[in-house]
């Protein structure tokens, strides 16, 4: 085993890819931990071996064209879950954790949180903030009801597929943010819209791989997409209720100036990296 990490350490080095991503692989391949690969007690023959060194050596070079590792394996870690993902579907990113934590704070802080809440998640990709608000709620005896609204039907698939892995009541609704939910009124909307700059530079293993669909927002500045997401919010909440949105770090006071129109008190809160990427706001 430690051949083939080392074989794998040397290319990945080279092409600038994260060691850990070498481990990854390896770990799922065999079915055990990223711990486990390095026990002197993982015993494999000669048979076994071969067989193991051809098909890593497969999602070695998967990796060194730029394929991400979630997709290689089809799982991605977000909070204490961990998601089915592939093509057609936004992977989940650690700074998106906060987000949740803003809902579950506001769900956990309100007055009346004995009686049941309504969530609405926009554009809710592979169900990561939808499946982490609702487990997580549940975990802490607040009685929420979930909604998640996605338009991919690629995406759609995977938020499905992760939904019944964890045998969560979400309501799931394939269709456009701008039209979804006619007449529904929600006590908290949360949303991660496509908001990157048309013309931004991406890593290749997101260019060439990731959907565009999830991560462009729009020309110049990229607030397109942003502002349609925002429209929904507001018709979709009750007064007061709360909306949180993930951004780019440069469109923070460009959100703020969208919100004033129907929403106030709107506070910008920083990511794990302390870059200004979410902003919550209270329905007016």
């Amino acid at each position: 085993m430690k051949e083939l990490l080392r074989a794998a350490f040397t290319q990945f080095e080279k092409n600038k890819i994260p060691l850990v991503d070498a481990e990854i692989l390896l770990a799922h391949l065999l079915g055990v931990s990223r711990k486990e690969i390095h026990s002197q007690g993982l015993e494999i023959d000669d048979t076994q071996l071969e067989k193991i060194t051809n098909e890593y050596n497969d999602l070695i070079s998967q990796r060194l064209l730029g394929r991400p590792v979630q997709y290689i394996t089809g799982s991605a870690p977000f909070r204490y879950l961990d998601l089915e993902v592939g093509e057609g579907v936004l992977i989940p990113r650690p700074e998106t954790e906060v987000l949740v934590d803003r809902a579950i704070g506001f769900l956990t802080s309100a007055n009346d949180k004995d009686l049941n809440k309504s969530v609405v998640d926009l554009g809710a990709g592979s169900g990561a903030i939808s499946i982490a608000i609702a487990s997580e709620a549940t975990l802490k005896n607040l009685k929420v009801s979930v909604v998640a609204v996605e338009k991919s039907e690629k995406a759609a698939e995977w938020l499905n597929k992760n939904i019944a892995k964890y045998d969560l009541p979400i309501r799931v609704v394939i269709e456009d943010v701008q039209t979804a939910l006619p007449g529904v009124k929600a006590d908290l909307v949360v949303a991660n819209p496509p908001y990157i700059p048309n013309d931004e530079p991406l890593p290749n293993e997101v260019e060439n791989f990731e959907p565009e669909l999830a991560l462009r927002g729009g020309k110049v500045d990229g607030m397109q997409v942003p502002k349609i997401f925002i429209e929904a919010a507001a018709r979709l909440l009750k007064p007061d209720g709360i909306f949180i949105i993930e951004h780019h770090e440069k469109q923070a006071e460009l959100i703020k100036q969208v919100l004033n129109q129907d929403f106030k008190l709107p506070q910008t809160h920083a990511d794990l990296t302390g870059r200004d990427r979410f902003t919550s706001a209270r329905r007016r």
